[in-house]
């Protein structure tokens, strides 16, 4: 079982969905980011919970050999779309497409598969597959 696999585990029985996992390094800081995710919403004591079930686990499995801070938190309203679910829980909501060659777009996610996606445009549809698109994401329009 890989590591992603007992992270999520884990974080599933807390009642929440792993989304997903990145490292990034902020200010020479490696953090390695957990994302959970439910419908409703993530609370802060959540993330705690999760965070202090996770921290042991990752002393003994470590996710990388170089020194880390580990961080759980919610995907936010405005996240990232990178895998088919990811896309497919998103359907209805409004999204920001960079394809590959440079084009940007913007639109409402109508349908997404195994296979790509489908967004309504002021032009139209347009449908794409995964492998045309370079980053996604969802945004949210303040009044």
């Amino acid at each position: 079982m890989n590591l992603e696999t007992q992270i999520a585990k884990i974080v599933e029985s807390n009642g929440l969905f792993l989304y997903d996992i990145e490292t990034v390094t902020e200010f020479d800081e490696t953090i390695y980011r957990v994302l959970v995710t439910k419908v409703g919403g993530v609370t802060l004591d959540e993330c705690a919970d999760i965070s202090y079930e996770l921290s042991p686990f990752l002393d003994v499995n470590p996710p990388m050999s170089q020194r880390y801070r580990l961080e759980v938190s919610s995907p936010g309203i405005e996240r990232k779309l990178k895998k088919p679910l990811h896309f497919k829980n998103a359907i209805g909501e409004k999204v920001k497409l960079k394809i590959l060659g440079g084009d940007k777009l913007k639109g409402t996610l109508k349908s997404a598969d195994d296979n790509g996606i489908v967004v309504d445009t002021k032009s139209g549809e347009e449908s794409y597959n995964y492998a045309d698109l370079n980053t996604c994401k969802t945004y949210f329009e303040w009044n």
